[in-house]
């Protein structure tokens, strides 16, 4: 079979590639719109459940990657064993029920549990949607119809927040879980009528813990794998406590609140250039010094804006432009920084490549998480303790990234 060749040469299925990346992209696109989409709710949510202390509120996001993380490290065998639609679907209802506990809680701690719920069961479509396109093709085309993908599926981050907002206004924040069982709904719905299993009987593998537990201790045995798992582990954890925090900072330090679903737009659609660039320049300068660079920059940035806020901005914020800017870096540097990691920590891995990228994105979201979450609960009002953070786990990461054994280009 040609490189490029699709594995099913006669298409089983009605459904043409458009559709199909259409289908798949909304499938992905189940955890960017559940977390983006509650960012301009957090205030409110933090000011009817926990008044006390509202930036509490910011757990709402981190509990659903903790049950995303830990259902990451599941759905893929579990896929693999009883097939792709059957887990899809599993992870939906779980997802949708969530959401709709999460729609009536009562009190705070109700919500976090329905969020981590909500994680867990928005694993099955996410990680489906990457093994449907496994099954259905190789190659170049894999790489071309993954890259499609990804571009619907940087979409969700620019209008997301723009859609919760308009949802909170209009029908104020519980019906944002609504409307993310909806959005699940539509997602099986579309496909339960268009698309055929991909995976046949006589191609699954029976679900063993055994096995899983031969493959954690295998990544975790080696050098290199581990080190791409830190440094990943530290990218997911600036990526997120920028995210945590991110409502915060333009609503409480530079008053922009209503305009919050714009600027985060405007960063997401900036942000997502990061994977051009990197596809420009990686096969040049290799994926070890792609993120070197990009963590070197980002020390330099953020060292340079700490100092100007313990020196020239001490009695008021750094001007907003300056702010904006280097939150964007951050999420522009895990743009350039996740692929490359991940691809580092699996070249060692090839041998069990479906277990081990389960191991090492689920071992990098829950322990980011970890990380993030006590981030974004030192906001005080000031970018002080954000900031602060960054430049501990940038610096920390760029000395990991020096360590790990240089993979070529």
């Amino acid at each position: 079979m040609p490189a490029d060749a699709t594995l099913n040469e006669a298409p089983r299925t009605p459904i043409s590639r458009v559709e199909l990346v259409a289908l798949l992209a909304m499938l992905s696109a189940t955890i960017a719109f559940s977390i983006d989409a509650m960012l301009p709710a957090l205030p409110d949510i933090g000011q009817a459940l926990n008044p006390a202390d509202p930036n509490r509120a910011q757990l709402v996001i981190a509990a659903f990657v903790i049950g995303m993380g830990v259902g990451t490290l599941f759905t893929g065998p579990l896929s693999d064993a009883l097939g792709r639609r059957s887990v899809a679907v599993g992870g939906a209802v779980i997802y949708s029920l969530a959401a709709l506990w999460g729609a009536t809680a009562e009190t705070l701690d109700q919500i976090l549990i329905a969020r981590a719920l909500q994680g867990l069961g928005a694993a099955g479509p996410r990680v489906t949607a990457i093994a449907i396109v496994r099954d259905l093709f190789s190659g170049r085309q894999m790489a071309r119809i993954t890259s499609f993908i990804m571009i619907v599926f940087t979409l969700v981050p620019v209008i997301a927040p723009s859609l919760g907002a308009g949802i909170a206004w209009a029908f104020g924040w519980r019906m944002i879980f609504v409307a993310f069982a909806v959005f699940s709904a539509l997602s099986m719905l579309w496909l339960l009528t268009r698309l055929p299993e991909t995976l046949p009987t006589e191609r699954r593998r029976p679900f063993r813990l055994g096995k899983l537990a031969e493959g954690l201790a295998e990544v975790f045995s080696n050098r290199q794998v581990v080190l791409a798992i830190c440094v990943q582990t530290l990218i997911f954890g600036m990526l997120f406590a920028a995210l945590l925090s991110s409502q915060a900072v333009f609503g409480q330090v530079y008053d922009k609140a209503q305009t919050f679903p714009f600027w985060f737009g405007l960063m997401a659609a900036i942000s997502a250039s990061s994977s051009l660039l990197n596809a420009m320049v990686v096969v040049r300068f290799g994926m070890k010094r792609v993120v070197m660079l990009a963590f070197l920059v980002l020390v330099i940035f953020t060292g340079l804006f700490l100092l100007g806020q313990v020196t020239l901005w001490r009695a008021a914020p750094p001007p907003f432009a300056i702010a904006f800017l280097w939150i964007t870096a951050v999420f522009y540097m895990a743009g350039l920084g996740i692929g490359n990691m991940n691809a580092i920590a699996l070249e060692p891995m090839g041998h069990i490549a479906g277990m081990a990228s389960s191991v090492v994105s689920a071992a990098s979201t829950v322990a980011s998480i970890l990380i993030a979450a006590p981030v974004g609960q030192m906001f005080d009002g000031t970018m002080l303790p954000l900031t602060a953070s960054m430049l501990a786990l940038s610096g920390v990461a760029f000395l990991l990234v020096l360590m790990i054994r240089d993979t070529g280009p």
